[in-house]
């Protein structure tokens, strides 16, 4: 299978949205929010496509007040594409690319439980020679009603090496 790996653009918000939807473990956004992160934050994210499916997509931003850190907002890969690397192969695409201050440190935020994410940041960690910390971001009852699991936040760096 012949994959792209490349910056999203407005036309694969509705396919990314597709994507995301169809991954129940997912929290949904909706396909505004998914047109954003293809155009406004196009340089943070990246699509993985073949025979024009979307197969995966990472959203991100560099943080506005550390320019140095990319925050992952989003990892989805197609159950068709799982097991292949290819969410390890969006982000170091992500982290490959030129710009005024070069990522340092990544962080997102992952549920305990989820142990797909623990082990593509993991590896990332392993990957880039640098720690994995966690700690709380935000929690189930204070800031989710106890309507979802808390969110810890995972942050990598200073990444040492580049792939």
């Amino acid at each position: 299978m012949d994959i792209e790996i490349r910056r999203p653009s407005t036309t694969d918000g509705h396919h990314v949205n597709q994507l995301v939807t169809s991954i129940p473990q997912l929290d949904d956004n909706s396909t505004y929010c998914n047109l954003l992160q293809c155009s406004h934050f196009a340089d943070t994210s990246a699509i993985a496509v073949t025979d024009e499916e979307v197969l995966g997509f990472i959203s991100g931003y560099a943080k506005p007040d550390q320019p140095d850190t990319l925050f992952v907002w989003q990892v989805a890969v197609s159950s068709a594409a799982r097991g292949q690397g290819l969410a390890s192969k969006l982000l170091k695409d992500i982290l490959q690319r030129t710009r005024p201050t070069p990522f340092r440190y990544i962080e997102t935020t992952i549920t305990a439980d989820n142990e797909a994410s623990w082990a593509l940041f993991r590896s990332i960690a392993r990957t880039y020679d640098a720690p994995l910390n966690r700690s709380l971001m935000f929690d189930r009852a204070q800031h989710f009603n106890d309507e979802h699991d808390s969110e810890l936040l995972a942050r990598i760096g200073p990444l040492h090496k580049t792939q």
